[in-house]
């Protein structure tokens, strides 16, 4: 066996991969609103902001959705 080959590890638990979400995204479109929007024009500030908060909760509990549906012995190493 050549140095760049090697074995698999044995199998073991699954790994866990999230799923694809457009959250950070939007969350960062309302970050960038509100903070240009500083130099332009309140409304944008707030819509800015706003979108920012609402994307921030619906990403916080996506999150805390998707690990309640892991294993109860899953650890993170």
């Amino acid at each position: 066996m050549s140095p760049l080959e090697t074995e698999a590890p044995p199998v073991g638990e699954e790994v866990h991969m999230r799923e694809p979400s457009i959250l950070p995204i939007v969350n960062a479109v309302g970050v960038t609103l509100s903070l240009v929007g500083l130099t332009l024009s309140i409304a944008i500030t707030v819509i800015g902001l706003v979108l920012f908060l609402v994307s921030l909760v619906a990403w916080v509990r996506a999150a805390a959705h998707e690990i309640s549906e892991l294993p109860l012995d899953h650890s993170s190493h």
